[in-house]
């Protein structure tokens, strides 16, 4: 058993490697494929689901039962929910019948359920909608996938512009969704949410790499396969990681249940946020890369990563003081700034780190793990973001995000950041 699990990661593409890329720092060309296709894919489906958050609710109004905060709650929510209950169900999937097979499959659950949402004329019909746009739980799929592909001196990288293609997306979806729904309101969102879907399906079809021959044998449903679960729940340091992705997630989606508030009071009105997002997202993917990947090739990820922690946790106290009084647009845009360096570098680290510490036979099933908890954080933060600024005000959002990020600090501190071999 152990040797199978333990056992060497298979070469990535034979035909384009050789014995002196072993030791490159540099992408092959089959790499940077694998690597720029999959974070379009990631991107385009981020970019559906991120642009109907600034006008979800606003829009919801307008449909057969949307005068009911209770269930525009649950179609904002359902989406991460679904998604958290099915991440691993797909990550085991994709290590059973193929990485691209899972991915595209889900693709095809996101469209339809896009699809729903632009027919629906309820809030009923939204909820069904948004549920089966989670269906398609891809992320541990794709994770999977570009783990495969790439090889771990280059792989962060890889993980980076997926990470990166998060925040990018998140802030264009801030100027994007508005633009759209005046065109054709949250039908129309929908129905470009389903056109990026196709585009991803594409994308994968005919861009990205297929996947290494000398992989397919971790595909058949041995023994070493049924117990990749069991191998990734008992690895402390990926239960470290995976604590750590919930609580990122959380902050961020609480965060934003008051920033565009906080945003207003300064005098920036909603239809303009997006253009205070973008930069504030631009100058930190520079940050990033001036840190991230020079540090990780001295081996100084540890401390960068706990100091980014510690930076979201400063910004957390420094929202808090403005929420207390009249904030200063200069100041929320210098925080939002020093939150999107910490948050890409961890955003990008994590699931690196993760899918170093499983083996391919494991991989899905060990970015399942990561995943469910990243989408239960999504939930957990949206909703839990909306309750306490409904019934403490904004300051108890970053209060509570705050502690939660001191936690996080002492979860991680003893982590490993070489990887280490998986319980059997």
């Amino acid at each position: 058993m152990d040797s199978v699990l333990n056992s060497p990661e298979p070469t990535v593409n034979p035909k384009t490697e050789s014995p002196d890329d072993a030791v490159s720092l540099k992408m092959t060309s089959e790499e940077k494929r694998a690597s720029w296709s999959l974070a379009i894919v990631y991107a385009l489906r981020m970019l559906g689901l991120f642009m109907v958050l600034p006008i979800f609710v606003l829009e919801a109004q307008h449909y057969a039962g949307g005068d009911d905060p209770a269930k525009v709650g649950m179609a904002m929510g359902i989406y991460g929910l679904v998604q958290a209950v099915l991440q691993i169900p797909f990550g085991i999937a994709a290590d059973h019948l193929g990485r691209k097979r899972v991915i595209q499959f889900g693709l095809l659950l996101f469209v339809l359920g896009s699809l729903v949402g632009a027919i629906a004329a309820s809030v009923d019909g939204l909820v069904w909608g948004r549920a089966l746009q989670g269906c398609g739980a891809i992320s541990a799929a794709v994770s999977a996938l570009l783990a495969d592909q790439t090889r771990e001196q280059v792989r962060t990288f890889g993980m980076a512009l997926i990470g990166a293609s998060i925040g990018l997306m998140f802030a264009l979806s801030l100027v994007l969704g508005p633009v759209l729904s005046q065109w054709g309101g949250l039908s129309g969102v929908f129905a470009v949410t389903a056109l990026l879907g196709l585009i991803g399906m594409v994308v994968v079809a005919w861009w990205t790499p297929k996947e290494p021959c000398t992989l397919q044998s971790h595909y058949l449903p041995t023994q070493s396969n049924t117990m990749g679960l069991r191998a990734t729940l008992l690895q402390v340091d990926l239960l470290r990681l995976n604590v750590g992705v919930f609580i990122l997630y959380a902050v961020q989606l609480a965060n934003w249940a008051s920033i565009p508030a906080m945003l207003v009071s300064a005098g920036v009105s909603p239809s303009h946020h997006g253009w205070v997002y973008l930069p504030a997202v631009l100058l930190s993917f520079v940050v990033m890369g001036g840190t991230l990947f020079p540090m990780e090739k001295r081996g100084k990820l540890k401390p960068l990563f706990l100091i980014s922690i510690i930076l979201v946790g400063i910004v957390e106290t420094g929202w808090y003081g403005q929420s207390l009084i009249t904030p200063s647009i200069y100041t929320l845009e210098f925080l939002l700034f020093l939150f999107f360096c910490g948050f890409n570098i961890l955003e990008a680290s994590q699931p690196s780190l993760a899918s170093k510490m499983a083996t391919p036979a494991t991989r899905g099933a060990t970015m399942g793990v990561y995943n469910t908890l990243q989408s239960l954080g999504i939930f957990a933060g949206a909703v839990g973001g909306g309750w306490l600024t409904k019934n403490y005000g904004p300051g108890a959002v970053f209060l509570v995000s705050a502690g939660s990020l001191v936690i996080w600090l002492i979860v991680a501190a003893p982590m490993h950041f070489k990887p280490s071999k998986l319980i059997t």
